[in-house]
């Protein structure tokens, strides 16, 4: 039975946490758990990178995140074929009772905890899960296609929440869970070692749960999974399993996390064109030295104003300084200062629509979490690579808490959830 269907809503209007039967790889049939995670399935953006987790073990968590095949439905039927064979042969299985699972990923300079679980669903106007970003219609259709075939979450969104930095409610629950011995271990390539361990003392579930009640979760990481679980919940009769989905609660009081930019490849735009049609009302500087340096220059002239480094022809560009005039013609009136004077408002409303009118489509726009890989994928194909500084986490959570959401993809907070540590299968 799945009891995050049939689960006691708390009194209180907050989040609302419930255990489920995670659904997790046997050890014994796969061998190396760091073989068989990966990413989450928007990072795993090149052709390489999934070809290397594919070949890293045959039941690498990205034939379900991301399964390959001649369309959409077939991927997704093919997500849904490999899932039930390894239900079937034993590579996955559901924990005997429901949890909570608290997570941890540490590296040389970064420690985050958090717990796992299935969070009731909640509308935008409930206030108590504050999405930040705007969506892609076409990504929440094929996420949904996904969970509808598969009949699971197949890795969890990051949320995070506000604590009052001391190892009090949920945390104190994390923090001694945390001492004792977990159900895996491991580290990935990238150097980060996860432990999982689950939580099924009532006395602790109930502790982590009222806690969590009292307060209201910003998205990190997982706009369009968030955007996909509301509208599949539309589909399926209340109460059921899909009320609730598959999330991370991060207290970043106690455990912050890294803010990165997600940089733009305009496919068909050459550096040249887009450097020549913005001459006149921007300020232009070519850069001498390596893409370190270059982007310190670029986290300075952020702050005295909008700026973007652009790159793909060998070079690197500092774009900044725009025209005051310009922005007021652009750039809609009808928002709060914070979201007018975001790079990421000024990259699309101003540069993109207006000055080099190239349209928002997968065809024509990546959105690239790697400053590497943006920069050699726009020099290989002759496109302009837009590299973008991070937005601070308090500016998102100001405009989150107005209800103003930014332009997709504006941020890139982490570290974020390995996938293929812990699925959520709704028929369990």
């Amino acid at each position: 039975m799945n009891t995050a269907g049939t689960a006691h809503v708390p009194a209180r209007m907050g989040l609302d946490l419930t255990p489920f039967r995670g659904l997790r790889y046997d050890p014994e049939r796969v061998g190396n758990l760091a073989d068989v995670m990966s990413p989450p399935y928007d990072v795993v953006v090149r052709p390489d990178g999934l070809h290397h987790l594919e070949s890293a073990d045959p039941h690498n968590i990205v034939r379900l995140i991301l399964p390959q095949d001649g369309s959409p439905a077939a991927r997704s039927e093919r997500a849904a074929e490999t899932l039930d064979r390894w239900l079937a042969e034993g590579v996955l299985a559901a924990d005997r009772e429901p949890g909570l699972y608290v997570y941890e990923q540490h590296d040389d300079g970064v420690l985050q905890r958090g717990v796992i679980g299935a969070l009731r669903l909640s509308e935008p106007d409930e206030g108590v899960v504050l999405p930040h970003e705007d969506v892609m219609p076409h990504v929440v259709a094929d996420r949904a296609a996904l969970m509808r075939a598969t009949d699971a979450n197949l890795e969890p969104l990051l949320l995070t929440y506000r604590g009052d930095g001391t190892a009090t409610g949920a945390t104190a629950v994390v923090e001694r869970v945390a001492q004792g011995t977990p159900l895996l271990s491991t580290t990935t390539e990238d150097g980060f070692s996860h432990r999982l361990w689950s939580v099924t003392d009532p006395a602790d579930l109930r502790a982590i749960r009222s806690y969590l009640a009292g307060h209201r979760a910003l998205i990190a990481d997982g706009h369009h999974r968030w955007a996909t679980y509301l509208r599949l919940r539309t589909e399926h009769p209340s109460p059921s399993p899909w009320d609730f989905g598959l999330v991370l609660l991060v207290d970043t009081a106690r455990y912050p996390l890294r803010v990165r930019a997600i940089h733009r490849l305009l496919h068909n735009l050459p550096v040249s064109e887009a450097l020549a049609a913005v001459r006149d009302t921007f300020r232009v500087r070519t850069l001498t030295g390596s893409l370190g340096d270059a982007l310190t220059a670029l986290a300075e002239a952020v702050t005295g104003s909008n700026a973007f480094l652009l790159a793909g022809d060998g070079a690197f560009h500092l774009v900044d300084r725009p025209s005051a005039d310009l922005i007021a013609r652009t750039v809609p009136a009808d928002r709060p200062q914070a979201w007018r004077t975001l790079d990421a408002t000024v990259l699309h409303a101003t540069l993109i629509h207006h000055i080099w009118r190239v349209p928002d489509a997968p065809e024509h726009i990546a959105y690239i979490h790697d400053t590497e890989a943006t920069v050699a994928k726009a020099q290989r194909d002759g496109g302009t690579a837009v590299l973008m500084h991070p937005v601070r986490e308090e500016v998102v959570r100001e405009l989150a808490l107005q209800g103003v959401t930014m332009p997709r993809k504006s941020t890139s907070f982490g570290p974020k959830p390995a996938s293929g540590l812990v699925l959520r299968a709704l028929g369990f």
